[in-house]
Formats: structure tokens, C-alpha cells, sequence
């Protein structure tokens, strides 16, 4: 249900945010036990390109991720009945957190690129079906709190005036926030792409999200008391889950250099096959450098990869100590800084503009 006023902002959000804690303690168990499992992934960037395309919240996102895995977890089905599937919580979630107005009609989704490549054509009828067995599935409960439905009550005092950036004070706590809200929502990406975080509280995935940005944002302190006191979550609460976001992030960071290499060798090939200075336009294209990044120990999530709505070029470094958040142009010569997460796990900080 998505709220037209800002809940979180408003008189009522502590007691909304209780409701959201205490249905949570009644969420489904989740036991990773599907046959599909290996194709999760691929579904679940399906319903994000989806939502994508048709702008909805994330909090529909969220919820039509965890429909699918509540669904595959309890039946063995086949890849063809997991395109419906996916679709379908897709319609439930967005009808139950979007307004009528936006919730994707069945013309328009027949007539989107990805369903033609799959050779995929959807039926009113089909549809119908679909969405019964779902909601007799859930007993008819779509009161399903996730990460996205809390992400922004924590955000609301992420960062404050207090702060500090890189030990100084921020000279501009707006650009601050903006640079927190985007990178809190990459994370909140990030974990919808890996089954190991269902094995957390939603409620504590949105707080990693939180932490994991102020450690790529160098705010001090990591982790304040009115984050502690709000979320209800102490630092050690976090680490396991900030860890995996962490190394998610590294994996994108290092696929992106990777891009940012190939690219640049194309352009060196041309210019000297062609014996010509290339188009300034192609340069433009290119990112100015690439950060180093030192080699991590395997973890839970080490064989992430990002997906296509994620990957962007390796943002800006966050060593300026007259900027309250980077800028957006990275600074040659500016080492990483190493932020430990606890004493399994270094952190190499440089930011991922998305």
C-alpha cells in the first residue's frame, strides 16, 4: 500500500513502524529448498526490469521477489510456469502496494520486449489463475513486511547535522542525504539479488543498507546511538549482513573497472588502426580512472554479479575533506581507505555512482 503521504514523517510513524516489527516476528519461513533455486536470480531481474519499465515503488519490487521465493519454496515448478509465476506476483504486489492507476495491464505487458523474446503471451485467463493459487498459497495475506517498507523510516535520521565526514564536519548536509538515499537504495538492490539474505530480518536488512552507506560515505560514526536506539539493532546485530553487502559491492566495483578496461583498450585499438585522433564523443563515454581493489576472502556471497540495472562506473572517492559527499568526478592519486567491518572483513571504500 503505497502511502500518498510520507508515513514515516508523520505522527503515527512510530507506531506504524511497531505494527511493521511485529508482523514481521510472522513472516513465512523461507528454507531455500527449491529445485529452481539456481534460476532465481534470473526471475527476480526480470520483475526488477519490470518495475523498472513501469516506474513502481520499491516496496511492490520487494514484495513480488519475496512472493516468488515464498512460492518456489513450496512447489517444484517448471520454467516455463516460473515466467507466469514471477509476473503474477509482480500484478499481486504492485495491485497491493501501487494505486490502481499504475498497476501494469495485461496489453501493455504482452507488448514489452522481453516478453516477445521468451516467446511468452499472457491470458486474462491464465492471469486469474495464477493470482488465486498465489493468494490461497499466502492464505490471502499480502501483509508481508519487507527491507523496502523500512529502509525509509531508518533514512529519516541516517544522517544529521552531527555527522562528521572523514573526521570533519559536512559542508553540505542536503547533497549528503542525496548521496545516502542513493547509495541505502543500491544496497536495498543488492540484497534482493542473493536468497542468503532472506535468512534476515527484513527489518535488519534495511539497517545493513544504512550502515553499509555510511561506510562507503566515511560518516562518523558508523554506526550512531539514534541509529542504535531506532532500529533496535546494535552494530554486532549488523555485521554478518553488512559484510555480505559489502563484498556485493566490491564484485560490482570490480566488474565495472572491468568494463572500464575493456573500453578503454577498444579505444586505444582505434586510434591506432585508424592513425587518427578518435571522436571526442567516445571519450566521453569512458571513465577517468579505475580504483584498486585488494583481493577479499571468499564469502557467502563472493560469486555475486551484478545485474544490468545495477552495474555502473566506480563512483567518486570519498577522501575530500571540504565536500560533504564526494563529487561526482573521481580524484587521481587519492588512496582508499580501509574500513573495517570486524576482524574478518577490510572494507576498500571507494563510492559506486550509480
Amino acid at each position: 500500500m503505497e502511502l500518498e503521504d510520507q508515513w514515516w514523517k508523520g505522527q503515527l510513524a512510530a507506531d506504524i513502524y511497531q505494527a511493521l516489527r511485529c508482523k514481521e516476528l510472522k513472516l513465512p519461513s523461507y528454507k531455500g529448498q527449491s529445485p529452481q533455486l539456481n534460476l532465481r536470480r534470473y526471475f527476480a531481474d526480470l520483475i526488477a526490469i519490470i518495475c523498472n519499465r513501469f516506474c513502481l515503488c520499491p516496496a511492490a519490487r520487494h514484495l513480488a521477489v519475496y512472493l516468488l521465493d515464498l512460492f518456489m519454496d513450496r512447489y517444484d515448478v517448471t520454467m516455463q510456469q516460473l515466467h507466469i509465476v514471477s509476473l503474477s506476483c509482480l500484478l499481486l504486489a504492485s495491485k497491493f502496494e501501487e494505486r490502481e492507476d499504475r498497476v501494469p495491464k495485461l496489453e501493455t505487458l504482452n507488448s514489452l520486449g522481453c516478453m516477445s523474446s521468451m516467446n511468452l503471451v499472457l491470458t486474462k485467463q491464465g492471469l486469474l489463475h495464477m493470482e488465486l493459487l498465489l493468494l490461497e498459497t499466502f492464505s490471502w495475506n499480502l501483509y508481508l513486511p519487507t527491507a523496502a517498507h523500512f529502509i525509509d523510516y531508518y533514512l529519516s535520521v541516517g544522517v544529521l547535522d552531527g555527522d562528521l565526514h572523514d573526521g570533519w564536519p559536512m559542508a553540505s548536509l542536503e547533497k549528503t542525504k542525496l548521496y545516502m538515499a542513493k547509495y541505502a537504495d543500491y544496497f536495498l538492490e543488492v540484497s534482493l539479488q542473493d536468497h542468503i539474505f532472506l535468512c534476515f530480518a527484513p527489518s535488519l536488512v534495511a539497517a545493513a543498507c544504512v550502515a553499509a552507506s555510511r561506510l562507503i560515505l566515511h560518516l562518523s560514526p558508523s554506526w550512531p546511538a539514534r541509529l542504535q536506539r531506532l532500529t533496535g539493532y546494535a552494530w554486532e546485530n549488523l555485521t554478518p549482513c553488512a559484510e555480505k553487502l559489502l563484498i556485493a559491492h566490491d564484485s560490482d566495483v570490480k566488474e565495472a573497472n572491468k568494463q572500464q578496461c575493456l573500453q578503454q583498450q577498444q579505444s586505444q585499438a582505434l586510434l591506432h588502426s585508424s592513425g587518427q585522433p578518435a571522436a571526442a564523443s567516445q571519450f566521453l563515454q569512458l571513465p577517468s580512472m579505475q580504483f584498486p581493489q585488494n583481493a577479499l576472502q571468499a564469502g557467502p556471497a563472493a560469486g555475486h554479479r551484478s545485474a544490468p540495472y545495477l552495474q555502473g562506473p566506480a563512483g567518486p572517492q570519498q577522501s575530500d575533506t571540504q565536500a560533504s559527499a564526494a563529487c561526482l568526478d573521481p580524484k587521481p592519486g587519492v588512496p582508499s581507505r580501509a574500513y573495517p567491518v570486524s576482524m574478518h572483513y577490510s572494507y576498500q571504500a571507494p563510492c559506486f555512482d550509480r
